[in-house]
């Protein structure tokens, strides 16, 4: 259908719009994050973007993060998480796994092990239950560092998680005593 080079480029671009600055090609997110389909196709195109409904469709199926769902009737899309737009995404707090993961770079443990883990300009910090997915965002950023989070005892704590729709548990801030570096 499409090369892989050419889907990476269109989901980065996605994610661009549907979390980060939807003001890119002139569209708006509704107050949870959607916008509908042919909104956003025409906007595309208008912005020499332009992508087929079959293509859109191919590239929500295939991102290997699912960043991107459609609501039930595939009328309208919106990025499962990491949005630095305010949405409210309707997550429903849940209890954590024990431990969960934070992949990180090396250079940024100083600063973590003083603060915690912020969210910074999104809604949460994000967090994993598999550690290769946790190192594999670790090294988008350097030399990865895997940090285990004790999400259990954090949870007994008061503090709220939330799942995406794409699996990835999420929190506002993990202090620095619910984590530890995991050694190899």
């Amino acid at each position: 259908m499409i090369s892989e080079k050419e889907n990476t480029r269109i989901s980065k671009f996605l994610s661009l719009v549907l979390r980060h600055q939807p003001e890119t090609i002139g569209i708006q997110l509704d107050e949870h994050g959607w916008v509908p389909v042919g909104i956003l196709l025409k906007q595309m195109a208008a912005h020499n973007h332009r992508i087929s409904k079959e293509i859109l469709d191919h590239v929500v199926a295939t991102n290997s993060k699912k960043r991107f769902a459609y609501n039930d009737d595939e009328s309208k899309i919106r990025a499962n998480q990491g949005h630095s737009v305010e949405v409210d995404l309707n997550y429903t707090p849940l209890q954590p796994p024990a431990i969960l993961y934070h992949g990180t770079a090396e250079r940024a443990l100083e600063s973590i092990f003083k603060t915690g883990l912020e969210k910074r300009q999104r809604h949460h910090v994000h967090l994993s239950m598999d550690v290769n997915t946790a190192l594999a965002v670790g090294s988008r950023y350097g030399k990865p560092v895997l940090l285990m989070v004790a999400a259990g005892d954090m949870y007994t704590d008061g503090y709220s998680f939330y799942m995406s729709d794409n699996n990835v548990w999420l929190t506002d801030h993990v202090p620095v005593k619910y984590l530890k570096r995991k050694e190899d």
